[in-house]
């Protein structure tokens, strides 16, 4: 079963969101939190596996939620799923750099929520290339972006197999693009994250926009 903890400031979302999740035979809801810091209170409490992140909430906000459940060494096997309505929201690159493993709209429909759940519990992320586009566009055009650099420390094999992941495709889909065996393209995976200091293929596609490797243009 994957335990799930709810997140969000509005009660009736929540309770909706605890509806659909419970309808799964593989699932459960073992919270239900208002604010950020109730959510990195109740995720220990709880046990949760994974937490459904909304980003704007008060007290704390579900960014700062995030980078504390992901600095807290004890709750390393807690993946996040951030909320967002991506057209307004420009926090989500700041969520996924905090420790969130993917995020969803929040008018995304029911069964593709329970996938997405299910999708970041098995340890992958969940980025959906067009709308990841649009927001690291905003965020590499704000005031506050880092400047670009290069994760030099990467062969021409590993810089490619990087480009593709920022581009949304799995490891099936790596290898078919490369001539590559799946297992192979998640080797290559695992050690530029290694190399990188990533947690996951979320903080993956920070580093390829951030340094230029990819731009929101070439996808």
């Amino acid at each position: 079963m994957i335990r799930v903890l709810l997140a969000d400031d509005q009660t009736l979302v929540r309770e909706a969101f605890a509806m659909l999740v419970e309808s799964a035979p593989d699932m459960e809801v073992v919270g239900q939190a208002g604010t950020g810091r109730q959510a990195a209170e109740l995720v220990r409490s709880a046990r949760a596996d994974l937490v459904v992140m909304d980003i704007r909430m008060p007290d704390l906000d579900g960014i700062e939620a995030t980078r504390l459940i992901a600095a807290d060494e004890d709750l390393a096997g807690v993946r996040i799923l951030v909320l967002t309505t991506y057209d307004t929201d420009e926090n989500i690159v700041d969520a996924l750099r905090a420790g969130a493993s993917g995020f969803l709209v929040k008018d995304t429909r029911p069964a593709e929520l329970l996938d997405a759940i299910r999708t970041v519990a098995a340890g992958e992320s969940l980025l959906s290339p067009g709308p990841t586009a649009r927001l690291i566009e905003r965020f590499l055009r704000s005031p506050s972006a880092p400047p670009a650099g290069g994760p030099e420390c990467l062969s021409e094999r590993e810089r490619e197999v990087l480009t593709l992941v920022a581009r949304g495709l799995n490891n099936t889909e790596i290898g078919e693009a490369l001539g590559l065996s799946p297992l192979t393209a998640k080797t290559h995976v695992s050690r530029i994250m290694g190399k990188l200091g990533a947690r996951d293929r979320a903080q993956l596609v920070i580093v390829a926009y951030e340094s230029g490797m990819v731009t929101p243009g070439s996808l």
